[in-house]
């Protein structure tokens, strides 16, 4: 097997780190080959309103935002592998009882096939859901705000990216293990933990639902350890096995295409068409964690890249695949039936 092109990583970093950068401002660069960082940059970030201009360090915890919707996905997988959910069976959420709504399975809602009418928008507040359950009248209770849509699609027939979808999967999660408190020690000592993720710190609303769909802060090398976790299909660092045997499988199963995007969606995680086997914790502004199992490699960008200058940031992330050779593939990996799960 050929050896990590430093060089050519460093070049790329070079550019996504240069002041005029095409796609926007890069904060924090880590890739990580067969468990070990190799190569990591970090940047400015610019003054805001709100605060000044500042270093960002391999110590600093950066927003997960659209990420975050993966975290949710192991924690679902935790419960899963204690016999707590089962995928197939309706959500349980209470206030579909009796309703067109009752049909909603949680694999429904982990495909993002809810059928539930939401529009994610990040500008438009006019129209946006997203913007309403995160900073509007939702913000107190956004699973609650996202159960109380309409349903507009028969259930598991339409595809429709929704955050709204992710905090009432946050909330199930919730109920199961008891509360606030006790889904903060899930997530503690259970996931990150584990993982070794030290520095994640997850967000809650003020019903005690975990923020699942955004909010999770981490340092880029922690991001990359949760990416590691995933690529070793749920087993950590010292041998441990986090989540059940193949529900990596399940997060990488294919389900649709975004138009939009070009981007293949699995059950909350997203998968890279054209590097076949891998699968990816997406978020708004340029927040990646991508994982390529048959190059051993996770390679995690932090950042601040509008979506219409986001093409070039994707392209320098795709050279820096190209730098990292062939490994030995995972056997079993990305099964189009999800493991056993569905």
């Amino acid at each position: 097997m050929g050896q990590v092109d430093l060089g050519e990583i460093d070049a790329v970093a070079d550019g996504l780190f240069a002041a005029d950068a095409s796609h926007g401002v890069s904060l924090a660069l880590v890739v990580m080959h067969r468990g070990e960082v190799v190569a990591e940059r970090y940047g400015i970030h610019p003054a805001t309103p709100l605060e000044p201009e500042r270093a960002i360090t391999a110590e600093t915890a950066l927003i997960s935002w659209s990420m975050a919707k993966s975290v949710t996905h192991a924690a679902v997988g935790l419960l899963v592998g204690d016999g707590l959910l089962d995928p197939l069976a309706p959500a349980p959420v209470a206030e579909w009882a009796g309703t067109d709504r009752s049909a909603i399975t949680l694999l429904d809602l982990l495909e993002m096939r809810s059928g539930l009418a939401f529009v994610e928008d990040y500008v438009d507040g006019s129209i946006s859901d997203c913007i309403e359950m995160l900073f509007g009248s939702g913000a107190d209770d956004v699973a609650g705000y996202a159960a109380a849509l309409p349903l507009e699609h028969q259930p598991g027939t339409f595809w429709n990216y929704s955050s709204g979808t992710t905090n009432i999967v946050a909330r199930i999660v919730g109920d199961a293990v008891g509360g606030r408190e006790q889904m903060e020690a899930l997530l503690r000592d259970r996931l990150f933990g584990p993982a070794g993720m030290t520095s994640a710190v997850p967000r809650f609303d003020a019903a005690g639902t975990f923020i699942g769909s955004s909010f999770v802060d981490a340092t880029a090398r922690d991001f990359a350890r949760f990416g590691e976790l995933y690529r070793n299909d749920g087993v950590a660092a010292d041998g441990t096995r986090v989540l059940p045997a193949g529900w990596r499988d399940h997060a990488a199963t294919y389900v649709a295409t975004d138009g939009d995007s070009g981007f293949e969606y699995g059950r909350h995680w997203w998968r890279w068409a054209d590097l076949p086997g891998s699968y990816a914790c997406h978020g708004y502004e340029g927040q990646y964690t991508l994982v390529v199992p048959d190059r051993e490699l996770v390679l995690v960008h932090l950042g601040k890249s509008p979506e219409e200058r986001r093409p070039p940031l994707h392209a320098a992330m795709r050279r820096i695949v190209a730098a990292v050779p062939p490994g030995i593939a995972q056997a079993g990996h990305c099964s189009a039936e999800g493991a056993g799960f569905d």
